[in-house]
């Protein structure tokens, strides 16, 4: 197995749709690196890599919604994740809301918390992007959020 899979597999993770907006332009990709950091401020942390689009609609806004998917929802993941925002419109056929600084909202999601950049650091080939809360919503209270297993998004 490799280290990868190992990390992935053995450090169970959520997975969900990290959301931006930018005048007009609206993006989303998928992530597993999430993680509330402190309570006071109420800070939670996304690991992005610099290159991908939604980096750029967060650094330009200065805002990021955290969207939580379902233990259904793996295609949703998968529709996010698995191409570019600069190439394709991710959003068409996707419904959603505005949060209250404008990041988008699934309306599938389980909850969203839409965080205001704050910090950020370099984390190897990530940034780790510190967001303070500033609108939040449980949407789904019943239903479980979807784990990260490797083998649903990339085989065996």
């Amino acid at each position: 197995m490799s280290l990868q899979k190992a990390i992935a597999t053995f450090i169970p993770q959520g997975v969900f749709i990290i959301t931006a907006k930018d005048g007009e332009k609206v993006n989303g990709m998928t992530a597993a690196w999430v993680s509330q950091v402190s309570f006071k401020p109420r800070l939670l942390a996304v690991a992005i890599a610099p290159q991908r689009y939604t980096y750029e609609l967060i650094k330009n806004s200065g805002f990021f919604c955290i969207n939580t998917l379902g233990e259904n929802q793996t295609e949703l993941a998968k529709h996010f994740g698995f191409k570019s925002g600069k190439e394709v419109n991710k959003f068409e056929g996707i419904e959603y809301k505005p949060a209250l600084h404008g990041c988008p909202v699934l309306k599938e999601a389980l909850a969203y918390f839409e965080c205001e950049l704050v910090g950020e650091c370099e984390a190897g080939d990530h940034l780790i992007l510190l967001g303070e809360v500033q609108d939040y919503e449980v949407l789904k209270p019943d239903e479980k959020p979807l784990i990260f297993k490797w083998e649903d998004f990339f085989g065996g």
